[in-house]
């Protein structure tokens, strides 16, 4: 039996894929205390952890504050969790003093939880409810050029409130530290080594264990006509302009439509729906997907985990660039298609489109059988027991840094050379041509080598 604490922000999605494991923890008599709030306390308590209260941390918000975190912003989230993680700093010392955990398994995003098993060094396991991000796999995030400027805007922001953290005697390396996946720190991921991007270069610290759900329901399409279900998560969903195209292009189509609005949207707001369609704040979400035939979705990570492991394929519309990797993994798969034209005729095409091509279907089925196969809360509770994990030693990015490190000094001596050479019968006026023509090759020659040398790596 060992004593288990765990942290995690409070967010659903986050939330969710760790109750299944601390169920079956709990069922083999760990003692398990989960740091959460009230929002999540009923959850909580019926997997048979204890449930700690910590909403007294949670900072007041100004408005333009909590509008930031509505819409996902990285800089706001950063900045609200290192000021959370200062506030418990006392509570936290009390609490590892007294409970004395063995093991802290903790959300990829809760910096409170990260920081105070490094403080008190006990072996971390990492919940990662969104793909493992390292420099391969993030390519996979398409950031808008709002958001690359909320980054880089906000950065000092973040910079500033960090450096606060070691006078509270947290020893953190970086702030990137704190966000990026590495292979040294143990790590739970639910999704599977096929649907992981780049899943070669994790290393054995990395338990890709599958969807963590609390269902043992299997697929059933046997409906008297095909299911559209419609959501959009539990953050970025008071969308009722783009429910309403839906409704609009599927009105009279001869399918059934089920739509989960979420509780800040007041259904009435729709109007008068058409006969085929349903409009819920809530549905059960695995009961309807095993029924769906196309799944219209925000690409979640978990959303899109449910449909696949329900073996639904999805119309793609993500929202933010983690979406962005989800939908581009699973287009990759051909168990989606992208919503490029959400427009009402958009909408329906896509919807038809996946309809009338069973390959989709097909592929779904096949992610099903994938994450079906995987260890799942099992496979997550016999590693978050044994952490710390060995791995067999072997940092593929590190080996991949090392190689593209060389060619990138080669790269940019070549390039050196080339320019002295050019300019000895060039005017130099044209220097400035040649040097943005240099720094805007780098990137592309940067990740072409990276390509080479993972395919060398890895096999593949």
């Amino acid at each position: 039996m060992k004593r288990i604490a765990v942290f995690c922000i409070p967010a659903h999605g986050h939330t969710n894929p760790m109750l299944p494991v601390l169920a079956e923890l709990v069922r083999r008599g760990d003692q398990v205390r989960f740091y959460s709030f009230a929002e999540f306390r009923e959850k909580i308590e019926a997997t048979g952890a204890e449930y700690i209260a910590c909403d007294r941390f949670l900072p007041e918000l100004s408005a333009q504050e909590e509008q930031a975190l509505k819409n996902v912003s990285t800089t706001e989230m950063s900045i609200q969790d290192i000021r959370i993680t200062i506030a418990m700093t006392d509570f936290l010392q009390s609490e590892f003093d007294s409970f004395r955990p063995e093991v802290v398994y903790c959300d990829s995003a809760c910096f409170w939880g990260k920081l105070a098993a490094w403080k008190f060094g006990v072996p971390l396991v990492v919940s990662t409810s969104t793909f493992a991000f390292n420099q391969m796999s993030s390519q996979y995030m398409k950031q808008s050029p709002q958001e690359l400027a909320g980054l880089l805007l906000g950065l000092p922001r973040v910079q500033k409130e960090f450096k606060r953290l070691r006078e509270y005697g947290y020893q953190a390396k970086s702030f990137l530290s704190m966000v990026a996946s590495d292979n040294a720190t143990d790590s739970v991921v639910y999704t599977s080594k096929r649907f992981q991007p780049f899943s070669e270069c994790f290393s054995d610290h990395y338990a890709f264990v599958g969807p963590s759900l609390f269902t043992d329901r299997q697929p059933d399409k046997q409906t008297p006509r095909p299911l559209v279900y419609i959501s959009l998560g539990t953050v970025i969903n008071e969308r009722p302009d783009f429910y309403a195209k839906c409704i609009e292009a599927l009105r009279g189509a001869d399918v059934d439509v089920i739509i989960s609005c979420g509780k800040a949207l007041d259904p009435a707001v729709l109007g008068e729906l058409p006969e085929n369609v349903q409009v819920f704040p809530y549905v059960d979400q695995l009961g309807v997907l095993a029924k769906t035939s196309v799944f219209i979705t925000h690409c979640g990570m978990n959303s899109v985990s449910e449909s696949l492991f329900m073996a639904a394929p999805a119309v793609l519309y993500p929202q933010t660039s983690e979406q962005q990797a989800v939908a581009r993994r699973t287009e990759e798969l051909g168990a989606g298609l992208r919503l490029t034209d959400d427009s009402a005729a958009g909408i329906r095409a896509a919807v038809t489109a996946i309809l009338q091509n069973p390959s989709y279907a097909q592929a779904a089925a096949e992610c099903s059988r994938d994450f079906r196969s995987c260890a799942g809360a099992a496979g997550a509770a016999d590693f978050i027991e044994h952490a710390p994990n060995p791995s067999d030693g072997r940092d593929i990015v590190k080996e991949l840094n090392r190689d593209v490190t060389a060619e990138q000094i080669v790269y940019n001596v070549l390039a050196v050379i080339i320019g002295i050479i050019l300019f000895q019968f060039v005017s130099t006026k044209w220097l400035w041509v040649y040097i943005v023509a240099g720094v805007l090759l780098n990137a592309p020659i940067k990740r072409a080598f990276q390509k080479m040398y993972y395919k060398k790596l890895t096999g593949r």
